[in-house]
């Protein structure tokens, strides 16, 4: 491939103004906090995110690092704890914070940084609110959610207002786990990441499709990330069950219809596993995605995909730079 504008979808960012508020509001509602030499620790339901190190919340060790990938541009995402948990006033207060840092970083690099953001889902009438002010921030290109909202699966009627002000926006909706299904059997083994978030992917693009979601607002963009984890190899069983059963015949299409209304990043951690989807969902439905910065992390997500036999060069160009671009608006 020739050179080209590398665009990572999956890369998470920690500003620092936004931990000094998680740490100083955030164990009040709950959070576990914990100051380490070499960051700050923090999570919910024993589950811990960090030490938050200088990879996870400088710009220019983040900057130095794309470099050495070879990747221009991180669209920058939240990860755990999101904001749910905080109740009302400081939920929204994390949101809003989170988002004018992603303008502020947008800012200091408009070609190197985008944002994607968070958005109060607890609460949806300020969701919908936050998601028309930040449309408005520089750089903001979309909004990041969890596959889950507390104890509400994203097919809840109650998330509706907050997919059409999406849709209207133009901007895509970006999911991530957070808390995973059957959490307590996947305690070994960082099962909870291994196992529980590709099949809590599955379990959203489930309830995105026979829920209606994807039916009422079909100009709404989603994109599934881990490569769309268990989603797309057990949509035919999906499709089986809409075959058999009445009660699933609600939709507007088979279930498989619905593989290319969804976008899919590339951590996939597999050359079988791209090409998978490029055949099922079209090598114009793949983002390039490294899941920086955490532990599992693709070190290269360029050169994964550059360097994978058996896309032909054409896939590769789309992934790397050409889809990211058209649905980002870059």
């Amino acid at each position: 491939m020739a050179k080209t504008h590398a665009v990572d979808v999956h890369a998470h960012w920690y500003p620092r103004k936004f931990l000094d508020l998680l740490g100083r509001e955030g164990p009040a509602h709950g959070l576990e906090w914990r100051d380490t030499p070499q960051g700050p620790q923090f999570g919910l339901r024993g589950v811990m995110t960090g030490p938050a190190g200088p990879k996870f919340v400088d710009l220019d060790a983040r900057l130095e690092a794309m470099d050495a990938q070879g990747v221009v541009t991180h669209a920058l995402s939240l990860s755990q704890p999101m904001a749910y948990w905080a109740g009302r006033e400081l939920g929204m207060k994390l949101c809003g914070t989170y988002n004018d840092e992603l303008a502020l970083a947008h800012q200091s690099s408009p070609r190197r940084f985008v944002g994607l953001a968070a958005l109060p889902m607890h609460e949806p009438d300020l969701a919908a609110r936050e998601a028309e002010r930040a449309a408005k921030l520089p750089g903001i290109r979309g909004a990041y959610m969890a596959t889950v909202v507390l104890d509400k699966d994203l097919s809840d009627p109650s998330f509706f207002p907050v997919y059409e002000r999406l849709e209207a926006l133009g901007l895509p909706m970006f999911l991530h786990p957070v808390f995973v299904i059957g959490a307590p059997r996947l305690k070994q083994y960082y099962l909870t990441n291994l196992l529980g978030n590709p099949f809590e992917s599955a379990v959203a693009a489930a309830h995105l499709i026979f829920g209606g979601v994807l039916d009422r607002f079909p100009r709404l963009e989603v994109v599934l990330p881990h490569a769309g984890g268990a989603f797309p190899w057990l949509v035919g069983r999906l499709n089986r069950g809409w075959e058999k059963r009445e009660d699933l015949k609600n939709i507007a299409q088979p279930p498989v219809a619905y593989l290319k209304r969804f976008w899919y990043d590339t951590i996939g951690y597999s050359d079988d596993v791209v090409d998978y989807l490029c055949r099922v969902a079209g090598p114009d439905r793949i983002l390039m995605g490294s899941d920086y910065c955490f532990p599992i992390a693709y070190e290269q997500p360029v050169k994964n995909i550059t360097g994978n036999p058996l896309l032909a060069e054409a896939a590769k160009q789309a992934i790397v730079e050409d889809n990211a671009k058209r649905l980002l608006k870059l």
